[in-house]
């Protein structure tokens, strides 16, 4: 499997303005792939692939040489960052999504992202370098000797804050790694549901449910960022009070955003080493579409989408918990998850439940958090779809049997 490292460099005037030389060359170049796909759609009514325009990257370094200050695998990178573009674009259309917009010209303002794939740089004593032809200033940084030890695949050379290239320079080294130890089913199972109010609501083949509330740092940092962009935008932009407001919200923003990082980190690694479960079955989440409740309107529907967005995305969570599992011989099966909130566990009837219904309540008798309810389903149906009856009735045996014990200890607590 392949892993990436971020690692942050601190590149001089002199380097910085040859990065930015490279990058002009393959914005024109993804200009002119992209303004050359529009045409022939418009003529010709045919899309261009992406390997008819990489093999017409040698005859345009031989019409024009300025391009050969260019590693030709970046070239090549560049016109593959459009054909990725174009087919997200068409997967998005393919959904339904209204949103979704083909990828537009960039404009020299914005420093493009370089990509070296799998050569074109040298480690060597903990220095990273890269290799052009603009002049004779290396490419040269230092980020560590463990990276010389390393299978490295690609590395990216980009900005934070593209435009003008105002953010934090980094490399992402993105490295190839065995697992620990392959995959084996060893029969245990371990049903996940996501949420706002809970990030994680699981329960296992034995019905025992493990709970985490989610932790919400970000309204800690929402009242201070609003203040600082409040204030920003009242002042002239680009000015000197304008640029100084900027980077202390860019700042605030960058310490929300690796607060809520840190914790996906370490949760997901402390779920996958506590387990017994070798497959984990998640719920398979549409995110965007849960920030975009057409019917609230207002202040709740502005919490809504904050509770849903400002959490460091719930589909990067699943990616953590992913790529651990695998090095870890461990397995994520995502499934559908439509209806597993609505529907009651024990009758299959379907309920209204909004998001401020927490519990569900059905006529068989079933009261329960709409969390656990919906885990179980994504249990269930994981269960039978897969043809483990054996399981399944395992499974409804352990819950039955822990819910009469839970409800044994609530009449004991009441009685006290």
């Amino acid at each position: 499997m392949q892993l990436t490292k971020k690692i942050k460099i601190h590149p001089t005037e002199e380097q910085v303005d040859v990065l930015w030389k490279l990058s002009e060359k393959c914005r024109l170049v993804y200009n002119f792939a992209l303004a050359e796909r529009r045409e022939k759609w418009k003529e010709e009514h045919r899309s261009v692939k992406y390997v008819e325009q990489q093999n017409q990257l040698p005859e345009l370094k031989k019409q024009y040489s300025q391009y050969n200050m260019v590693y030709s695998k970046v070239l090549q990178s560049t016109i593959k960052k459009l054909d990725a573009n174009y087919k997200s674009f068409f997967a998005l259309c393919k959904k339904g999504d209204k949103s979704a917009r083909p990828p537009k010209f960039r404009s020299r303002k914005y420093l493009m992202t370089l990509v070296y794939n799998q050569s074109g740089f040298k480690t060597k004593d903990g220095k990273l370098s890269f290799s052009h032809k603009v002049n004779k200033i290396p490419l040269a940084f230092e980020i560590g000797a463990a990276i010389d030890l390393l299978p490295i695949k690609q590395i990216e050379i980009y900005n934070d804050d593209p435009y003008k290239a105002r953010g934090e320079f980094f490399v992402s080294v993105t490295y190839e790694i065995p697992p620990e130890k392959e995959y084996v089913d060893n029969g245990l199972y371990q049903a996940i549901d996501l949420g706002i109010t809970k990030i994680v609501t699981a329960v296992n083949t034995q019905g025992k449910f493990f709970e985490i509330k989610t932790p919400r740092s970000d309204q800690y940092w929402n009242a201070k960022i609003d203040s600082i962009k409040s204030r920003r935008d009242h002042c002239k932009k680009d000015s000197k009070r304008w640029n100084r407001l900027h980077n202390r919200y860019q700042k605030m923003e960058a310490k929300k955003s690796h607060q809520i990082k840190d914790f996906q980190h370490r949760l997901s690694k402390k779920m996958i080493e506590n387990t017994k479960a070798n497959t984990i079955i998640v719920g398979d989440l549409n995110v965007k579409n849960m920030a975009q409740s057409k019917k609230v309107t207002g202040k709740k529907k502005r919490s809504i989408n904050r509770s849903t967005q400002n959490q460091g995305y719930l589909s990067r969570f699943i990616g953590f918990l992913t790529y651990k599992a695998e090095l870890r011989g461990k397995k994520i099966i995502r499934i559908d998850e439509s209806y597993t909130s609505k529907a009651c566990h024990n009758c299959g009837k379907l309920h209204d439940m909004p998001l401020s219904k927490r519990n569900m309540v059905c006529d068989c008798g079933n009261v329960m958090d709409r969390d656990r309810n919906s885990a179980i389903n994504i249990m269930k149906r994981f269960l039978s779809q897969n043809a483990l009856w054996t399981g399944y009735q395992q499974f409804v045996g352990n819950l039955r049997h822990y819910r009469l014990l839970d409800g044994i200890e609530i009449h004991r607590i009441e009685a006290k």
